[in-house]
């Protein structure tokens, strides 16, 4: 475990833990004894995107070595301010299915609601880094534009919580949320995407389970983790908790490289998120956001990963493998 006053968890709220993340590369190459000279190309990258690192993470990143999968995720790169070909700062063009603020429309039956723009972790390929967050963080006075537009469309049955990340807002603001859609009667389920029970697993406590538990939907969380490594023993105790709220657990993986771009790790992350009480459920080829083209698995050997965990893993066991393109009617299949 990393110790010193800045990393130390026991004890600490989430909110404690959220509020004293790593911001500064300087502190993060110093607690994980790195390398000085990764520092110039840390701080570049850290000023197009900041650097956030919850102490809870930083703990499980192996001291001393620069190619750690779970360090790799979030140390900046000078290689990020690259200009590549493809890549640009809206990939999925949501800012085009934004009809009302922190209301995101584009598949048919659910829309996606930006109920924090803030995340516990900055992941460097994040497809929402250049997300305009400033125009999508309403005030409780103004959700109704959004719970209008919701109200007034009978085909939408499900409701995402998302973000940034949508448990980095208080238990009280999102019980508020979760009442008021309690109200539209065509709300069938709710689903929240969320990273905070792999990043700091004490977010999910007695008033999170509450709300989560205490609501008329099919409610279901979609995890983030994209290496076995990210799972010990708190996440696990988080997800067990969860999961007997009745919560369903599935979880979202992103292919990179250099970091689960093997078949083994892949192997061990489905094992694992299983023993978590978690299913795989998609397998995420890169969003080409600016700043990440360093993370781009090619095709070819993403469909070839994918085919080698149908024949070594049980069907459940299997994510589906899968692109998201502006404007298709559902995630398209590899």
């Amino acid at each position: 475990m990393i110790t010193g006053s800045a990393t130390t968890v026991d004890s600490l709220s989430w909110q404690e833990q959220l509020a004293t993340s790593i911001r500064d590369p300087r502190e993060l190459l110093q607690l994980l004894e790195l390398d000085p000279e990764l520092l110039e190309g840390a701080l570049a990258g850290h000023g197009d995107f900041p650097l956030r690192v919850p102490a809870a993470y930083l703990q499980r990143i192996e001291k001393g070595n620069a190619n750690d999968p779970l360090l790799r995720q979030v140390l900046p790169l000078g290689t990020e301010l690259l200009d590549t070909p493809g890549y640009s700062t809206d990939p999925l063009e949501e800012q085009s299915s934004n009809p009302a603020p922190g209301l995101i429309h584009k598949y048919h039956g659910r829309v996606l609601l930006i109920v924090s723009p803030n995340c516990a972790i900055n992941c460097r390929y994040c497809f929402r880094r250049h997300f305009p967050y400033g125009d999508n963080k309403p005030g409780r006075g103004e959700w109704q534009q959004a719970l209008d537009y919701i109200a007034q469309d009978s085909s939408i049955t499900e409701v995402i919580f998302s973000g940034g990340d949508p448990l980095a807002a208080s238990d009280r603001q999102l019980q508020w949320l979760v009442e008021q859609l309690e109200s539209i009667p065509h709300l069938k389920r709710l689903r929240i995407h969320t990273r905070l029970p792999v990043v700091i697993p004490d977010r999910i406590t007695d008033n999170c389970l509450q709300w989560l538990g205490d609501n008329r939907f099919h409610t279901s969380m979609v995890i983030h983790s994209n290496h076995p490594n990210e799972l010990d023993d708190s996440v696990d105790a988080a997800l067990q908790r969860l999961k007997k709220s009745n919560v369903t657990l599935l979880n979202q993986t992103v292919l990179l490289a250099g970091i689960n771009d093997a078949q083994d790790t892949l192997e061990r992350l489905s094992e694992r998120l299983f023993e978590c009480g978690v299913l795989p459920y998609y397998l995420h080829q890169l969003d080409r956001i600016s700043g990440a083209a360093h993370f781009a698995v090619p095709d070819q050997q993403a469909r070839q990963l994918h085919q080698n965990l149908m024949t070594s893993l049980p069907g459940y066991l299997v994510p589906k493998l899968v692109r998201e393109t502006p404007y298709a009617p559902h995630k398209v299949p590899l």
